[in-house]
């Protein structure tokens, strides 16, 4: 077995494997209810209603992105073989997801800078079709890793590009992917909005609540039957079934919370409930990184995929540093922009 340096008793590898983890799952709790509120943004029948909640969102919808820059760059950064490979394997849904990424942002700048009815309404559509479908996108990405991809030798893909990407199961954890965003989308606009738009909000969370426990359980029953390997980790180590424990029980928390009305509460429990789910992928796979369907030694891990360990442990370093910084600004961007939403001359 290959020896590597260790740093507080942990491979490099394996301390980037959590780093980046823990990027990606800021980016999908902090940039969820982005999308998720995005996604809600049809149903509002009102411009006054629609506005209100773009700027919700205003303030802070460019700063998450920064988990998406910050999160593929340490990806590249650590493991370029995973990079390289991953893009080749799902080129068509990336383009796609950076497509919608851009025209997202126009729609947010763009709306309100022209009184035209016809004007509003295109952007309003844009910007509902964007948000959604780079939440499904995002969970057929999600999909695709945990079923796995035609990897040959030298970790070369040989699998369709069009719509491969597109099977049954990336669906369902597209739809499931887009039905938690839609739910923490609906939470945060209720903890920012009053009036008539918060009451509206408060029925479709209920409808969104329904969508996420309907979509949750079909592709969950789906992992654990037709998924190869789901389980046996968890056999081998039965400690960390406390993983799939804790995220039934988040689950369960959010509508109890909902029903109290305890929406900061229930705000914390879908952020955590993400952050169990994604545990329970990232768990599952490790050291895996790409699956190859083809044979297991062609898989991509966090080992033939890293960079030097000299690279790692420098990259480390800086993270040490960079991270509390990182933490301390969005602790007062958060701060700063707390409360309900108040709409100004400065206001989308």
């Amino acid at each position: 077995m290959q020896e590597l340096e260790t740093f507080l008793g942990i491979d490099y590898p394996t301390l980037w494997y959590l780093v980046v983890g823990l990027l990606f799952s800021g980016y999908a709790i902090l940039e969820g209810f982005d999308y998720g509120a995005g996604a809600w943004h049809l149903f509002f029948k009102k411009d006054l209603s629609r506005r209100i909640a773009i700027n919700a969102i205003g303030p802070l919808w460019d700063a998450n992105q920064v988990w998406l820059v910050i999160g593929g760059g340490a990806l590249f950064a650590g493991f370029p073989v995973m990079y390289a490979t991953m893009l080749s394997a799902m080129y068509i849904p990336f383009m796609l997801f950076l497509m919608l990424l851009v025209l997202r942002s126009s729609a947010i700048k763009f709306r309100s800078s022209e009184k035209m009815l016809w004007w509003r309404k295109t952007w309003d559509i844009i910007y509902f079709i964007s948000n959604t479908l780079i939440a499904f996108l995002l969970g057929v990405v999600l999909g695709n890793v945990l079923e796995g991809f035609e990897l040959h030798e030298n970790f070369s893909y040989k699998g369709g590009v069009f719509f491969s990407f597109l099977s049954p199961y990336a669906i369902m954890v597209g739809f499931t992917t887009l039905s938690i965003f839609m739910t923490q989308g609906a939470i945060f606009l209720l903890l920012k909005t009053e009036g008539r738009l918060y009451t509206r909000l408060t029925f479709l969370l209920k409808k969104g609540m329904i969508f996420f426990l309907i979509s949750f359980s079909i592709t969950s029953l789906y992992t654990l039957i037709f998924v190869p390997g789901v389980t046996d980790k968890f056999k081998e180590t039965p400690i960390f079934f406390i993983l799939p424990l804790l995220s039934f029980l988040s689950v369960a928390n959010i509508p109890r919370l909902i029903s109290k009305k305890k929406y900061g509460f229930a705000m914390i429990f879908s952020s955590l409930t993400m952050a169990f789910l994604l545990m329970l992928v990232a768990f599952q796979l490790y050291p895996v990184l790409l699956p190859s369907t083809v044979d297991s030694s062609f898989s991509v891990t966090i080992y033939n995929a890293a960079s030097s360990q000299k690279s790692l442990g420098i990259m480390l370093t800086i993270v040490a540093i960079g991270a509390p910084l990182l933490a301390g600004y969005f602790v007062f961007l958060y701060k700063t922009f707390h409360g309900k939403v108040k709409l100004d001359d400065t206001s989308y």
